[in-house]
């Protein structure tokens, strides 16, 4: 696994602290507020277990797990719920935690679907932000760190199932993908 990355782009210890740094401003916006933090599964896994970690506020969890992707690089543009939530979202300050915003796309279309059911507020948070692959009209409300427009992979990233258990973001070597 190791030998398919180009080069580490975010050390355990920088995403520790992009993570604490994050979960305290959270903490304060949303202390007063009825805070349920949906993780949009499979890659904000990690992100949202280290989150929900920083928080020091009451809060609730859900998961949704959308596809996108299947096995290729490029998003497809046809969004399938693979697992809705659990809780209605009535009442609730809903923030989405994901791990990368890329062409916006699947958030986009998710943002409005759970708009749709009525919470209180919805935010977006992500950990990483790629705004040169941007093809719609979104912005997080939290963003840990911008990346490059380079293939990255660890800390819940996948290519195709792989890399996610990785501890630090590398940047995938591009004959591993056929990039």
């Amino acid at each position: 696994m190791l030998n398919d990355i180009k080069e580490v782009l975010f050390s355990e210890e920088y995403l520790a602290n992009i993570v604490q740094r994050m979960g305290k401003q959270i903490s304060e916006d949303y202390k007063d507020k009825n805070l349920l933090m949906v993780s949009v599964l499979k890659g904000s896994v990690v992100f949202m277990a280290d989150l929900m970690r920083a928080i020091s506020v009451p809060c609730r969890v859900d998961f949704m797990s959308v596809s996108s992707y299947g096995s290729g690089v490029k998003t497809s543009g046809v969004v399938k719920i693979v697992k809705d939530l659990d809780i209605p979202l009535a009442g609730y300050d809903l923030l989405v935690v994901e791990d990368i915003l890329d062409s916006g796309m699947t958030l986009s279309y998710i943002l409005e679907l759970l708009q749709s059911r009525g919470p209180r507020s919805i935010r977006l948070c992500t950990l990483f932000d790629k705004p040169e692959r941007r093809t719609v009209d979104i912005t997080a409300d939290y963003v840990g760190t911008t990346v490059p427009d380079a293939f990255i992979v660890g800390y819940g990233l996948d290519y195709d199932e792989k890399y996610r258990n990785l501890p630090f973001v590398g940047i995938l070597k591009p004959e591993v993908y056929g990039g």
